[in-house]
């Protein structure tokens, strides 16, 4: 098979991947916000107060920190950019096995020493749990209840929403899209989290990644579960909950189907389809917030290559690619 035809298979297969989140976003009405991971698993990443500059000048707003970091957290005081923050897998267990006031302290120590409240607009309790490490599995709604009661302890329960970030593994039939349905396993721990979504208007919030789904499994090449339409949770009774879509992108390198062309392509794509005044007369109004995954290529992160070739930016702050965020 010659070069050419290669190529052709290979964009037939990306744009197969692409539609499907494409879709989703394009059922959203108004200019959705974008946001960005910033990831810090690297050993050459900017310092901090250069990182609040390229943010600034590139009209990014919007950030999400896997980790209550210190060096991180406290450059963005007062800089206006709202924040989706991080509790760590680890400290689930304390945050579920202790009291109210253990999350308030926590909240105060980790958090609001180094950042505004007004700028802290999400709570991720933790990160792909029921993926990868499911040992924190029975700590995630608890921990979430706790830094709630929290929050509204301080005032703050109406202005900060608190969910967990998801994997799209939590649904187990995803094709076709109509048969899509969370994994029966994991509804011990799902239910409960939907409940309290819609009770405190709070989010789903899944990490999505049609790179994934074209290197682990090329020849169905589907995307459909990343759709996350309203009927998959609507199914388990819960109406109205929204979508917040806090990781997605398309590496530039180190695997098929990687390179700059592919990633500006999925990113940009996203983008617009999230800026776009677009919507359905079932969710009028309703924007899907969307999270880039990431803001500089982590060096140091483990797995395959390409786990280190996610970055919109160089360290030297320059685009990889020609992407607008607004």
């Amino acid at each position: 098979m010659d070069n050419h035809i290669k190529m052709r298979i290979r964009r037939s297969i990306f744009l197969t991947l692409l539609f499907p989140l494409l879709f989703l976003l394009s059922h959203s009405t108004g200019a959705a916000p974008v946001g960005v991971c910033y990831g810090r698993v690297a050993n050459n990443l900017p310092l901090p107060s250069a990182v609040i500059s390229l943010l600034n000048s590139n009209g990014i707003s919007r950030i999400r920190l896997f980790n209550p970091d210190r060096d991180a957290l406290a450059p963005f005081w007062g800089t206006g950019i709202e924040l989706m923050i991080g509790v760590p897998n680890e400290i689930l267990p304390m945050l579920a096995n202790g009291t109210v006031a253990t999350s308030q302290q926590w909240l105060k120590s980790n958090i609001f020493t180094y950042v505004t409240p007004n700028q802290v607009r999400y709570l991720a309790v933790g990160n792909e749990v029921l993926l990868k490490e499911p040992y924190y599995t029975p700590y995630v709604v608890p921990a979430i209840l706790n830094l709630y009661q929290a929050l509204q302890a301080l005032g703050l329960g109406d202005t900060i929403k608190v969910s967990s970030s998801h994997a799209a593994t939590i649904l187990s039939d995803s094709y076709p899209p109509s048969d899509g349905a969370f994994d029966p396993n994991l509804k011990s721990v799902l239910i409960p989290l939907l409940g309290f979504l819609r009770d405190t208007r709070s989010p789903l919030m899944v990490n999505v990644y049609p790179f994934y789904s074209y290197i682990n499994n090329k020849e169905k090449a589907t995307l459909d579960y990343a759709l996350f339409r309203s009927s998959k949770i609507e199914r388990e009774g819960f109406h109205g909950i929204p979508v917040v879509v806090t990781e997605t992108g398309w590496p530039k390198g180190g695997a098929d189907g990687t390179g700059v062309d592919n990633a500006l392509a999925y990113n940009g794509n996203v983008v617009m389809r999230a800026l776009a005044n677009i919507g359905t007369p079932k969710r009028p109004g309703v924007g899907i917030e969307v999270f880039l995954f990431d803001l500089f290529d982590e060096n140091e992160k483990s797995g395959g290559e390409y786990e280190r070739h996610f970055g919109i930016f160089g360290v030297n702050g320059i685009k990889a690619y020609d992407i607008r965020f607004n």
